[in-house]
C-alpha cells in the first residue's frame, strides 16, 4: 500500500504545474546564482597569502577525500585556485589567491562560466586587463 502524504505542500510539491516565476527572482539558478567572492582587499599586497603545503577548509574541499597541497607544483596551485575561486569565502579567496598568479594561470584554470565572467570584470575593473572569458 502507498504511504499516504496529507497535506497541501505535499500536493502543491507533486504538482504538474510549474512554480510561477516571481518578477523579483534572480536571472540566475542553481550553481551559478551562487555569489562569486571577490574582497576588496585581495589584491593588497599586506594580506598574507599561504604558502607551501596547504589543506583546504572542509567548505571549500568538500567533495573527496581530504588531501593536502604543494602550491608550489603548478598543478596543484590550479586545483586550489579552482576550488577556492568557486567554493570559497572572501577569507578564501584572501589567504588563498595571489591575483597576479591568478592572471598567470588564467589561460589554463579551468572555471565555472559565472566566476571567469566575475573575475574577469573585477580583472577589467582595478587592473585594466580585458581577459577571456
Amino acid at each position: 500500500m502507498a504511504p499516504s502524504f496529507p497535506g497541501p505542500a505535499y500536493a502543491e510539491i507533486m504538482s504538474s504545474e510549474p512554480a510561477p516565476i516571481s518578477p523579483s527572482a534572480p536571472a540566475r539558478r542553481g550553481w551559478e546564482a551562487r555569489p562569486v567572492a571577490i574582497p576588496d582587499d585581495v589584491d593588497d599586497p599586506g594580506v598574507e597569502k599561504a604558502s607551501g603545503h596547504v589543506r583546504l577548509p572542509l567548505r571549500v574541499r568538500w567533495s573527496g577525500p581530504e588531501r593536502e597541497y604543494d602550491l608550489g607544483d603548478p598543478a596543484d596551485r590550479r586545483s586550489v585556485y579552482r576550488q577556492v575561486l568557486t567554493e570559497g569565502t572572501e577569507d578564501d579567496v584572501r589567504r588563498y589567491i595571489d591575483v597576479d598568479e591568478l592572471i598567470a594561470m588564467w589561460p589554463t584554470l579551468h572555471l565555472s562560466p559565472h566566476v571567469r565572467r566575475a573575475w574577469a570584470a573585477w580583472l577589467r575593473q582595478s587592473r585594466g586587463l580585458d581577459l577571456a572569458c
